[in-house]
């Protein structure tokens, strides 16, 4: 996450990273080097994915690939036309 949101902010543009209490607890926070959202379950933070202007995935797992279909499942159904990809760090 690091690698992406320090790429994001030398191109002057914001990056909020959303952080479930999973995390928190595993002592992941902190990562994306900006602002956090924190919020108490996955499903909260598959909400707030809404207000993004762009998608940003990293390699992860079942959690990820999720979060990817269902941003591109919005894509598809002209919920949202932003801008998503796929990233290797």
């Amino acid at each position: 996450m690091g690698c992406v949101t320090t790429t994001t902010t030398v191109h002057r543009r914001r990056v909020l990273g959303i952080v479930s209490s999973a995390f928190t607890e595993k002592n992941l926070i902190g990562k994306t080097r900006r602002k956090e959202l924190k919020v108490a379950t996955m499903h909260e933070r598959l909400l707030k994915m809404e207000f993004g202007d762009a998608f940003t995935v990293l390699l992860g797992g079942f959690g990820t690939l999720e979060e990817l279909f269902q941003i591109v499942s919005w894509a598809q159904l002209n919920i949202h036309q932003k801008t998503y990809r796929c990233a290797k760090c």
